[in-house]
C-alpha cells in the first residue's frame, strides 16, 4: 500500500552496495517488507606473507623467516678454521728458529754421509764414524777462527798503535793544504770531551749484557745443529726405514732414490767446493808471501774459504781484505793482489769449476747466483749456504723424470747461420718477390 507521503516501502528500504550491483543482499536474496535489511560485509582478502602462501590478516606484519638449520654450524666450522690458522700461525713463528737449525742439520749429515758411509763399510760403527768425521770438521773449523782472529787482533793493535802516527799525516796534509793552525793535542781533547762518545761509551756498557745474551744464544744453536746433524748421520739408515715403512712400495724406491741424489749432490757440492778452497787459497797464499804480506796463512784461508761458498762474487768479496792489508805495506802492492784476483777468476771458472763439478754439481752459473740470491731472501746467510745443493738436488731429481731428445744439427742451435745459407735465402725471397710482381702485371694487363 501506498504511503502518506507518496513514497512506496521500497524506497524507504535501505539500499546495501550489493543491491546496487544487482545481487541480493542477504542469505536468501530476499527480504521481509518491514524487517531491516542485513548487510553483508565480505572478509578482507588475505595477504600474501614472505613465503608466498596467504594468511595472515590485512595490516598484520609477516611472520619472520626462520634461520637455515646449516648457518650456525657453517658459522661454528668458520671460527674453528680460523682459529687453527692463527694457532699455526703463531706456533710456526715460535718455531721457525728451530726449524732452521733442523734443516741445517740435516744438510750438515747428508753432506758428511759419504764420509760416514766409507767408514761404516770397513767395519767403524756409524756412531763412532760420525763422531770422528765431526772432530775433524770442529778442528778445522776452531782453527781457521783462531787463525782468522789472531790476524785481526794484530792488526788492530798493530792499527793502534799506528794511530797518532797517522793522524799527525792527516794533520799535517790539511795545515799545508788549507794554511790552517790544526794539533793533535787540541783534536784529541775535543773527541775526548764530545757528549757523541761519552753516549757511546754509556750505550757500549749497557750493551755488554746483549752481547753477552747473542754470544750465548749462538752457542747454544751450534750445539742444537751438531746435535741434531749427528743423529741425522748416525741414525740415518734408521730414519730411512722409518720413513719408509708409512709408505707404500711404490712410493720407496722414490724415496730412497731422492734421498741418495741429495747425498750424492750436497756432499760432492761441499767436497768439491773444499777442494777448490784449497787450491785457492794455496795459490793466493804464493802470492801474498812473495810480496811479504803479514799473515799470509790466514789471508790464503780466508779468500779460499769465502770465495767458493759464495759464487760468483765471493772472489771479489774475499780479495778485499788482502788488497787493504797490501795496501798498507805498498799501494802497488794491492793492484798485484787485484791483478791477481781478476785473473784466478777468469781461470777457476773456465778450466778448474768444469773440471772439478762436472760431476757433481752441474748447474749453470747464473742460476747458482739466482738460488744464492732467493736463498739469502729467504734464510739469510743460512738460505745463501744450501741454496746451491738444493738446487743441484731439485734439478738432479727432475731431471731423472724430465724425457729428453736428440737435439737436431741446426746451426741455429749453436746461435748462428752459415753466411751462404744466409745470401741464398736472400736471393730466393727477391727472386719470389720479382716473380709475384710480373704475374700480377700480366693479370692486370690481360
Amino acid at each position: 500500500m501506498a504511503a502518506n507521503d507518496g513514497t512506496t516501502q521500497d524506497e524507504n528500504r535501505p539500499t546495501s552496495r550489493y543491491a546496487e550491483a544487482g545481487r541480493p543482499d542477504d542469505d536468501t536474496g530476499s527480504g521481509a517488507a518491514g524487517a531491516p535489511a542485513r548487510v553483508t560485509v565480505p572478509p578482507p582478502a588475505a595477504a600474501p606473507g614472505a613465503d608466498g602462501r596467504t594468511g595472515g590478516t590485512a595490516g598484520a606484519a609477516a611472520a619472520p623467516s626462520r634461520m637455515p638449520r646449516w648457518l650456525p654450524r657453517a658459522m661454528v666450522l668458520a671460527l674453528t678454521l680460523y682459529g687453527c690458522f692463527q694457532l699455526g700461525s703463531w706456533a710456526l713463528h715460535q718455531l721457525i728458529g728451530l726449524l732452521i737449525n733442523v734443516l741445517i742439520a740435516f744438510f750438515l749429515a747428508l753432506a758428511i754421509e759419504p764420509a760416514v758411509g766409507r767408514m761404516a763399510a770397513r767395519g767403524v760403527r756409524r756412531g763412532i764414524a760420525t763422531f770422528l768425521v765431526f772432530i775433524a770438521v770442529l778442528a778445522a773449523s776452531v782453527g781457521f777462527v783462531v787463525a782468522l782472529g789472531s790476524m785481526l787482533a794484530g792488526q788492530i793493535v798493530e792499527m793502534v798503535e799506528d794511530f797518532p802516527e797517522y793522524l799527525d799525516q792527516v794533520i799535517n796534509w790539511i795545515n799545508k793544504t788549507f794554511h790552517s793552525e790544526l794539533s793533535r793535542v787540541a783534536i784529541q781533547d775535543s773527541l775526548l770531551r764530545s757528549d757523541w762518545l761519552q753516549k757511546y761509551v754509556q750505550n757500549s756498557a749497557t750493551g755488554v749484557l746483549d752481547v753477552s745474551a747473542t754470544v750465548l744464544g749462538g752457542l747454544f744453536r751450534l750445539l742444537t745443529i751438531f746435535l741434531f746433524s749427528f743423529y741425522f748421520a748416525a741414525d740415518g739408515p734408521r730414519l730411512r726405514r722409518a720413513l719408509c715403512s708409512v709408505l707404500p712400495p711404490s712410493k720407496q724406491a722414490e724415496v730412497l732414490r731422492a734421498w741418495e741424489i741429495a747425498v750424492d749432490k750436497t756432499g760432492g757440492y761441499l767436497y768439491s767446493r773444499g777442494l777448490m778452497a784449497l787450491i785457492s787459497g794455496f795459490a793466493h797464499y804464493v802470492l801474498l808471501a812473495m810480496l811479504d804480506v803479514p799473515y799470509a796463512p790466514a789471508l790464503a784461508m780466508w779468500v779460499g774459504l769465502v770465495s767458493q761458498f759464495i759464487p760468483t762474487i765471493g772472489t771479489y768479496l774475499a780479495g778485499a781484505l788482502p788488497m787493504l792489508i797490501a795496501f798498507t805495506i805498498n799501494p802497488w802492492y794491492a793492484l798485484w793482489v787485484l791483478g791477481f784476483v781478476l785473473i784466478y777468476q777468469q781461470f777457476e771458472n773456465y778450466v778448474l769449476q768444469p773440471k772439478l763439478t762436472a760431476r757433481t754439481v752441474d748447474i749453470h752459473p747464473a742460476v747458482a747466483f739466482g738460488s744464492v740470491i732467493a736463498g739469502t731472501a729467504l734464510l739469510g746467510a743460512v738460505g745463501a749456504l744450501i741454496a746451491i745443493p738444493a738446487v743441484a738436488t731439485l734439478q738432479a731429481f727432475l731431471g731423472a723424470y724430465v724425457k729428453r731428445y736428440t737435439v737436431t744439427e741446426d746451426p741455429r742451435v749453436h746461435g748462428h747461420r752459415r753466411h751462404g745459407e744466409v745470401v741464398l735465402a736472400r736471393v730466393q725471397r727477391a727472386l719470389r718477390s720479382r716473380k709475384d710482381g710480373a704475374a700480377a702485371d700480366g693479370e692486370s694487363g690481360g
